[in-house]
């Protein structure tokens, strides 16, 4: 039997180019989740807080109604609280210093052919590559 967990992962791509595409179409502006939130903490343009609010109000809704529809899910995440901390801290210090996220650059940046996005892109694949094998293979905590 062929794995078929690939299929997920397809689809959620579709999904998520899908929204860039219809956000940049309705709004006219690139869906990267990071300057979305941030924006939204430090105040810049203040007449989208409602647009704002509400893209990272799906974000979290979406995942948590789709949840009925699967009987296990397990993500390997681990169970080291410090891990999981560190990593957060450092992926959200990661995307102010690179001026957008996966969803920005990756998605959004790649499609329209933007050096800048492409050029980031390349640098948080090899960092998080670098990342998995130091946590995994030198320190043994994943």
């Amino acid at each position: 039997m062929i794995e078929q967990d690939w299929v997920h992962g397809f689809i959620g791509g579709l999904m998520i180019g899908g929204a860039a595409a219809l956000y940049l179409l309705v709004n006219g502006r690139i869906m990267g989740a990071s300057g979305i939130l941030g924006g939204l903490l430090d105040g810049t343009e203040r007449g989208l807080w409602a647009e704002r609010l509400s893209f990272l109000a799906a974000l979290i809704l979406v995942p948590v109604l789709i949840v009925p529809l699967y009987t296990v899910v397990d993500t390997h995440l681990t169970q080291n609280w410090a891990v999981i901390v560190a990593g957060g801290l450092l992926t959200g210090i990661g995307t102010r210093l690179a001026n957008g996220c996966t969803s920005g650059h990756g998605v959004c940046g790649i499609s329209r052919l933007a050096p800048r996005g492409i050029v980031s892109t390349v640098f948080y694949i090899l960092a998080g590559g670098l990342t998995v094998a130091l946590f995994r293979h030198v320190l043994g905590v994943i």
